[in-house]
């Protein structure tokens, strides 16, 4: 809004019209329009890293506390500073380290939030998807899309904690929460182990498959293994300037996202390399899967390594210096913005 000169009779009589109209739950928008249509995105969300080193113990310290079963779901969650009390790491986004101990299930329930994992320690927890389980290893991305089942256990000598990642703001935002409890706390198998991928994860689909409306990734554990061999195998030639070497993960069925509303990447940089400055609407969170580095958000300098986790708000300028070889894994709200047309991006 653009400043005048008012003079003292009118501004008075102003304050005591927007006075009288609150009273009938009005605003005039001309008071707020700056704030609502700016000329650039200004999010809430700041720039945050959690070093894996610091919150490890806090989230051992939670297993002594509460059993699994007691929690439902034994997680800290990574709330963004700028946030508070909102459980939220982004406007759309949650994130949160979830332990298993030995021995223990994570129930199964499902709910209309879309749910991501990435493993980050231990090697012999499972989770399971309507009745199919998968073995959870160091840096595999594993799906548990909208209202399907999932249960988690852990039958291994050593903790497990990975990364969760899902849309609670965004479906809270949207008032569509519902959840669901199963009757029993873990799932009969009904498929073996490595099925979806053998029917979905090889260039294939199954003759009679159909894509339905908004469809999730029929394929819901993305190896680790698979995506290293990808990014180095790409890392041959010249890295893009702004993004290393950057692939993104999808829906074998569509080519879009493995779920709706989340987007998933994963990125190799060359030690020593630095990329240019870039913005992008959605905002995004990082995991350091390998390597070591600094991330300058908004000139703000946070160094990384193994399995510390940042976070990028949306437009925040990015430039990221890797001192070894490095990956990174992340997943932000893009497919959301792609699917409104409001996702852009600027570069350097």
């Amino acid at each position: 809004m653009q400043s005048h000169t008012v003079e003292p009779e009118q501004a008075q009589a102003r304050r005591e019209y927007y006075d009288r109209i609150s009273q009938q739950n009005l605003t005039p928008l001309w008071e707020v329009l700056g704030r609502l249509v700016t000329p650039t995105p200004a999010s809430p969300a700041v720039a945050a890293l959690w070093r894996y080193a610091e919150i490890r113990e806090p989230l051992m310290e939670a297993g002594r506390l509460i059993t699994a079963a007691e929690a439902e779901r034994r997680v800290l969650v990574l709330e963004n500073p700028a946030l508070r009390g909102r459980s939220a790491i982004t406007q759309t986004l949650y994130a949160g380290l979830q332990l298993v101990l030995p021995g223990e299930v994570a129930a199964a329930h499902r709910h209309t939030q879309s749910a991501l994992r990435l493993l980050l320690e231990g090697d012999a927890a499972y989770t399971a998807v309507d009745g199919e389980r998968t073995t959870m290893r160091r840096g595999d991305f594993i799906l548990t899309p909208s209202w399907t089942w999932h249960d988690h256990g852990n039958p291994g000598t050593q903790p497990a904690i990975w990364l969760d990642g899902l849309d609670v703001p965004l479906v809270q935002f949207l008032d569509a929460s519902f959840s669901e409890r199963s009757s029993v706390a873990t799932q009969l198998p009904v498929r073996p182990e490595g099925d979806s991928l053998k029917r979905y994860g090889a260039n294939m689909l199954p003759v009679d498959h159909k894509v339905t409306g908004v469809s999730p990734s029929p394929v819901f554990v993305y190896p680790y293994e698979r995506t290293r061999e990808s990014l180095l195998g790409i890392a041959q030639g010249e890295p893009d300037k702004h993004l290393g070497f950057k692939l993104r993960y999808v829906n074998p069925a569509t080519g879009g996202s493995p779920m709706p509303t989340i987007g998933a990447y994963a990125q190799r940089l060359p030690r020593g390399f630095e990329t240019r400055a870039y913005r992008c609407t959605d905002g995004a969170v990082y995991v350091c899967l390998e390597g070591s580095g600094h991330a300058e958000i908004n000139g703000t300098t946070h160094s990384f390594g193994p399995n510390d986790i940042f976070i990028v708000p949306s437009w925040n300028e990015l430039r990221i210096h890797a001192t070894t070889d490095t990956h990174l894994f992340s997943f932000s709200d893009r497919p959301v913005h792609q699917a409104l047309g409001l996702w852009r991006e600027s570069r350097e």
